[in-house]
């Protein structure tokens, strides 16, 4: 099997030192991938993320290995992924730092670098866990948008600032718009709810302002759903 590889790619690259580079890469993206898992408990996570952060350390790491310090594979190489077009965005600006993590650990491997690529993998799941387990990053304040029907023959213009002020501790309106050919308006409030207030009496308050008509809350994360409906 070494001969065969060698004549193949025409390099000192081994069959063994393959099988173990593409096994270090196995194991270290599966790791990755459990930490991606454990950190998105709580918000839930995309599955076939998570099979491609096992994946993809093993891909980076057969392409360097095959390009080597070859400069003309390098560029053939370049010019095939350029017309690759991907056009699935993360659900969680976090995801991007976990490709470009296995990326690292990929790219590491194919340049022979096994210890430097362990410890990095290590290193980034501790610090992933750590700021996970630390809520960094995590408001203190409830950020959401309260989308609210109102008849028109009611002047939306500070029609429920005492109730904003009673349970935000900020608020702003973001769009007003007209709907069943003008019977009704629709108008969106950004707001910043207090910690542990009661959303339902929220609710209930804003109800008994706009006729009983439809009030949702709709978290920060889902704001271009709303207007892109």
């Amino acid at each position: 099997m070494d001969t065969l590889f060698n004549q193949v790619l025409g390099e000192s690259l081994t069959f063994s030192t393959v099988m173990l580079i593409l096994g270090v890469s196995l194991a270290l993206g599966l790791a990755v991938s459990l930490f991606y898992m454990l950190t998105h408990k709580k918000e839930g996570f995309v599955p076939s993320f998570a099979v491609t952060l096992v994946l993809l350390p093993m891909i980076i790491s057969v392409i360097i290995m095959l390009i080597g310090d070859n400069v003309a594979r390098a560029f053939s190489l370049a010019g095939a992924f350029t017309i690759v077009r991907y056009r699935s965005a993360p659900a969680d600006p976090k995801d991007i730092t976990y490709i470009f993590a296995t990326l690292a650990i990929g790219l590491a491997l194919g340049l022979g670098y096994v210890g430097y690529a362990v410890l990095f993998a290590v290193f980034i799941c501790l610090v992933a866990l750590a700021l996970s387990a630390a809520n960094f990053g995590v408001p203190r304040c409830e950020h959401m948008l309260v989308k609210i029907t109102i008849p028109e023959n009611l002047n939306y213009q500070g029609l429920f600032d005492d109730i904003f002020k009673e349970y935000a501790t900020s608020f702003r309106l973001k769009k007003v718009k007209t709907t069943d050919f003008g019977a009704l308006f629709e108008v969106v409030y950004f707001v910043e709810l207090k910690k542990g207030c009661d959303q339902k009496e929220f609710i209930d308050k804003i109800r008994s302002r706009n006729g009983n008509l439809n009030v949702a809350l709709i978290f920060k994360e889902y704001e271009d759903k709303l207007y892109e409906n």
